[in-house]
């Protein structure tokens, strides 16, 4: 086998793309087709990442403004996600990549502070609809450990792992002379250093006390002004968190060993109560038995009654795998509340802002490992609020995704109406409390509908419109199937380790919303939508594909299909009327008799198909299931190119071994047929199609494989469609892409294959189809006929016709005749996309029917299928003219045909040292162009029919797996990708849309006006009895502090610059901030003009005081007299 070249695959993947774009000879019609308008300009393409959707990936850390109601979630790569109502999101990156450990709003400010694990912070700028850092700070000496920000204040204190506490001025981003040295805050007869900072705040009531927690137990109040410690509390255990009450005079910590220390601040001997939450209470009096940390507390008190307090932690040791739970504590009851996920953070949300009031809290938002949850603590049983974000994109992994814009517009209301039926009961009542931010005020507004596939079998699809996602409806397709109770009764005939129903790839017709998926246990769904309940039986049609290297030309050996309701009947091929053998045992069991030791297993599915009648909801339910079964002790290939078209009532799916034309309208298989058979278009193939009652007729000319097997790993693919294709260079790289990622892969590949690598490498596959009425051979009639374009992984193109029954009275009972009619062309590499364009360059969609209910009565289905449309014909051919174009395009080039002629008129070279992922012929400012994306990362479009460059970008410097097979264009310049495993990234290559981006995106930042401070009351304002401020100015000021140590820190200035905030600023906010600060600066100078004016009528009085007591003075005295 050959070696792989690592030094050329990586030259490979990060060699910019080179094309070369060349007309053909001026032959039949070139001279037409120069007359062809083309209107796309390099100037209508611009990329742009949009919005993010889904949960962060790996988070790490979260904040809250509870006056904007925004809600920030950092994590451990150095993003920021911040979320506001429903439909209000923003996503932000910090360039170092550095995990954000902690963030901190300034609150009702309209911005926010992160702290980064490579000891950086920076302050965010969210007054413009894109965040930008206006400044940054990075610690040269010291790694950070904790930050606090004081409400209303603009001095944030730095806690490190030395042990010290800095203070940051957030405005201008320096670092104040005033510095809190751990030997100074703790006793001096201590004899070890207490650990890291893990704990700083400010006392409620007192602004100039802080409370400082250390690692190893220790807490210490601290006076700014003083600058010593006031009292000093030791406990034994390590400390995790520290909470305030609401009056400053107690707190409580929580402990490495589960248990909760009560201070009060006057008495730093002991703690006033030892709490174990979870710990068992021995009978004799003992200390309790330790448990897990408590890795977080929050204490929160009401006026109305006992105060709440919060923690994350703290079970005991013999709970081993129970899942992770949030313990509310809440006078004499305690609540244990079980997560799905371990927590990460948790927040409570509070009506004030003010540390100094009564907390009165209502809800906790728990960030988890892989979800987001809120809680609401007013209502019993502390039930959950519905989550309006679209985070549960990553419920299962995400297998394939299809985007489809500008759709028909009543397709979203459908969809909605059938899935608001599936959402779960339970939730709160209330509002949803994350609730800040304003929705975009976009221009675009055609229907966008994201559909996701995943590994346990389900398809999502998503209301994508407006830069908006909401789940609309949600289908299992796992439910046809039989489902194993244990790993004993694990299916054998299995061809993939786990995820047994993982969708491999999906075909749907948004105009009849007729949706086909396949799986990757060589299984086909073929479903119809329905808004009416049925039960019914599964039909089910079972085909065996095969081929044998070795002897291509045999034409002894038939393909079968056995079409049955739920009992499927499997025969032999070789015998003219085989015994009839009944598979309704569960093939999972290992008890088929054609599976047993004797023999090698043959004739049966990998999944078994449930034996009872299928309740079906309203929404999309089963017309035809297909299988590929086992031939002589082979799994079937899975399956990698897949096309459903409903007017003509087929659907047509391929893998390795060839392709299978299925009638899903009589349920019968029409052709089954190896590649190499698809060549010689001087003996067409008729087929007959076949009853479940009738003797079976020879469906296709196939034969035995009689290789050995090998590993799937060894496979030589695609990664975009997932087939074979000749091992050469190119395929060396690609062999290499798949390999780095293999083990990122959401499913498993197959134990076993039926050829050896090298074969099946040199093997032809099935990669694209493409249902089209086009002129079947280079000389016709004149007229178009319905047809079908096949396209391989050698770069083969063939044409294969479609004789359909003429009157709809005829088509459920005669068959539909296949003929192969030829290859048209050969490209270079796998081909990914093929499409037909008319004489002026439009696109010749395939042909639909219009939706209708399946379950309605006869009389309205008959006024349905009456207004069964095809797109109109074409103009009659004339001699010497061509009136069609075939746009084909493959892994490495594209090429334009005239047809019927055939002939080539246009070719582009896309990359020489790559290869394309992806290709879509898209409609973009109402004409169309092809979008590729290249396994280098660029994206680049193409124009049609002169196949001239309109764009070339660098777009993602790497790729990887998840990128190549969830990667898909659509129209109007839209395109997405699943960037991370929970997370899908949309963007556009579309200059309009970039242009108004700013418009569409949504609104961070609303002014709000911040809530009045607490009253303090006569008594306490007489006797002095109320918080305590601090002028924090005199204190932390160069003035007073001195200017910090240069060495210690380093200020970047941020690209979000104040003046650059004031020009980036847009829409309505960005108006009245702008606006806002006229008005500030019109005043201030007002003001100053005031004094200004009092300061001179002072003088002039003056003045005219001093001139009359000198008048006054020398009234009476003659001249002589002075």
């Amino acid at each position: 086998m050959k070696k792989f070249n690592i030094r050329k695959v990586l030259d490979g993947l990060t060699a910019a793309s080179s094309s070369s774009s060349s007309p053909a000879a001026q032959v039949g019609a070139a001279k037409e087709n120069d007359a062809v308008p083309e209107t796309l300009q390099s100037e209508h393409f611009q990329l742009c990442k949009t919005v993010r959707h889904g949960f962060p990936y790996q988070p790490s850390s979260m904040a809250f403004d509870p006056v904007q109601k925004i809600l920030a979630v950092g994590t451990q790569n150095g993003a920021l996600r911040l979320f506001g109502r429903a439909g209000v999101e923003c996503f932000c990156q910090h360039e170092s990549g550095a995990a954000v450990i902690q963030l901190q709003f300034l609150i009702n400010e309209g911005a926010l502070v992160s702290a980064l694990a490579d000891d950086s912070i920076h302050l965010w700028n969210l007054r413009q609809k894109i965040p930008a850092i206006l400044h940054s700070l990075k610690f040269n000496r010291e790694r950070i450990t904790y930050c606090h920000l004081p409400f209303q204040s603009k001095w944030l204190y730095i806690g490190t792992e030395r042990g010290n506490i800095h203070i940051v001025n957030v405005e201008s981003f320096t670092l104040s002379g005033y510095v809190i040295m751990w030997n100074k805050a703790i006793e001096l007869s201590t004899k070890t250093h207490p650990g890291p900072v893990v704990h700083i705040s400010d006392n409620p009531m007192d602004e100039g006390k802080l409370l400082i927690g250390f690692e190893c137990g220790v807490v210490v109040l601290w006076d700014l002004k003083s600058k010593k410690a006031d009292y000093r509390y030791n406990y034994d255990e390590a400390i995790h968190s520290v909470a305030w009450h609401h009056e400053g005079k107690q707190f409580v910590c929580s402990h490495s060993d589960g248990t909760l220390t009560m201070w009060n601040i006057r008495t730093p001997a002991k703690p006033a109560q030892i709490i174990t939450p979870h710990g068992k209470q021995p009978k004799d009096g003992k200390k309790p038995e330790p448990c897990k940390p408590i890795l977080k507390v929050e204490y929160k008190s009401t006026r109305a009654g006992d105060s709440f307090m919060v923690l994350s932690g703290g079970l005991s040791y013999d709970t081993v795998g129970r899942r992770a739970c949030l313990t509310v504590m809440h006078g004499k009851s305690t609540a244990v509340l079980e997560m799905d996920f371990p927590i990460v953070d948790f927040l409570t949300l509070c009506e004030t802002p003010y540390p100094n009031d009564f907390q009165e809290p209502y809800a906790v938002v728990v960030l988890l490992e892989r979800d987001l949850v809120v809680i609401d603590l007013g209502q019993i049983g502390y039930p959950i609020f519905e989550n309006p974000y679209p985070l549960s994109i990553h419920e299962s992994p995400v297998t394939c995704c299809e985007y489809f814009a500008d759709c028909p517009a009543e397709l979203i209301p459908a969809l909605y109406s059938v899935g608001s039926r599936q959402k779960r009961q339970g939730y709160s009542k209330k509002d949803w409390p994350v609730s800040g931010g304003n929705w975009g005020q976009g221009t675009q507004s055609y229907p966008e509908i994201i559909i996701t596939g995943h590994a346990d079998g389900s398809v999502k699809f998503w209301d994508a419109s407006a830069l908006m996602l909401q789940v609309l409806y949600k289908l299992k397709t796992a439910k046809v199937f039989e489902r194993a109770r244990g790993k004993e009764e694990k299916a054998n005939t299995d061809i993939v380790d786990e995820d047994p129903f993982a969708i491999q790839t999906l075909c749907w017709c948004p105009e009849s919303r007729m949706l086909c998926v396949a799986g990757v246990s060589a299984h086909v769904i073929v479903y119809r939508f329905s808004k009416q309940e049925t039960t019914a039986e599964v039909q089910l049609l079972e085909v065996r594909m095969q081929c044998d290297l070795s002897d291509v030309e045999s034409p002894d050996t038939a393909g079968d299909q056995t079409p049955t309701r739920h009992s499927p009947v499997n025969e032999s091929p070789q015998e003219a009327e085989p015994p009839a053998v009944a598979s309704t045992q569960s093939a999972a069991g290992g008890n088929n008799s054609n599976s047993s030791a004797d023999g090698p297993r043959d004739n049966i599915p990998c999944l078994q198909v449930r034996s009872s009648p299928l309740k079906q909801s309203p929404g999309y339910q089963v017309e035809l299931l297909v299988q590929l079964v086992w031939v002589s002790g082979e799994p079937p290939q899975q399956i990698t190119s897949l096309a459903i078209n409903s007017s003509y009532g087929l659907v047509v799916f391929g893998n390795s071994n060839g392709l299978a034309v299925v009638d899903y309208l009589q349920k019968t298989l029409l052709l089954n047929l190896g590649t190499s058979q698809l060549y010689s278009p001087s003996e067409p193939s008729q087929r007959q199609p076949c009853s479940p009652r009738k003797t079976r007729q020879p469906s296709g000319v196939l034969c035995d494989s009689t290789d050995g097997p090998s590993a799937a790993e060894e496979r030589c693919k695609s990664p975009n469609s997932g087939s074979t294709s000749p091992c050469n260079s190119d395929d060396d790289r690609k062999a290499k892409f798949i390999e780095k990622d293999s083990k990122d892969n959401s499913f498993s590949r197959s134990r076993s294959s039926s050829v050896t690598s090298i074969d099946r490498e040199s093997r032809d596959a099935v990669c694209a189809f493409c249902f089209c009425e086009t002129f079947p051979r280079k000389s016709t009639d004149g007229t178009t006929s319905p047809c079908m374009l096949v396209g391989t992984t050698q770069g083969s193109v063939i044409l294969v016709a479609l004789s359909l029954p003429h009157g709809d009275d005829q088509r459920l009972l005669q068959p539909i005749g296949i003929s192969s009619c030829g290859t048209v062309a050969r490209l270079k590499g796998g081909i990914l996309t093929m499409a037909l364009l008319d004489a002026s360059g439009s696109l010749l969609s395939a042909s639909h029917e219009p939706w209708y209910d399946p379950n309605s009565s006869d009389e309205e289905k008959e006024k349905e299928k009456s207004r069964w449309r095809r797109p109109a014909s074409p103009p009659s051919w004339q001699e010497g003219q061509d009136s069609q174009f075939a746009v084909l395009c493959s892994e490495k080039q594209a090429k334009v045909l005239a047809m019927p002629s055939q002939t080539r008129v246009y070719k582009h070279n896309i990359t020489e040292s790559s290869f394309v992922l992806r290709a879509d012929v898209v409609c973009m400012a109402g004409t169309n162009c092809i979008a590729c994306f290249c396994a280098n990362g660029h994206i680049m479009t193409l124009s049609l029919p002169s196949l001239r460059p309109l764009v070339d970008v660098n777009y993602l410097p790497l790729t990887d797996m998840r990128i190549a097979r969830t990667f898909c264009f659509s129209n109007l310049g839209q395109a997405l990708y699943l960037t991370s495993p929970t997370e899908v990234q949309r963007i556009t290559y579309s200059q309009e849309t970039c242009d108004n981006l700013q418009e569409m995106l949504s609104e961070l930042f609303t002014p709000v006006e911040t809530p009045e401070a607490p009253n303090r009351g006569f008594f306490k304002g007489l006797f002095g009895g109320g918080a305590q401020s601090l002028d924090r100015e005199d204190l932390f000021g160069e003035t007073a502090s001195g200017k910090a140590s240069r060495s210690l820190a380093q200020h970047i200035p941020g690209p979000g610059n104040m003046e650059g905030m004031k020009g980036a600023a847009s829409g309505v906010v960005g108006d009245l901030a702008r606006a806002r600060i006229a008005l500030d600066e019109r005043g201030q100078k007002l003001g100053e003009l005031e004094e200004r004016t009092a300061a001179m009528m002072a003088s002039a009085d003056s003045f005219s005081k001093h001139a009359h007591d000198m008048m006054l003075k020398y009234k009476d005295k003659k001249w002589y007299q002075l």
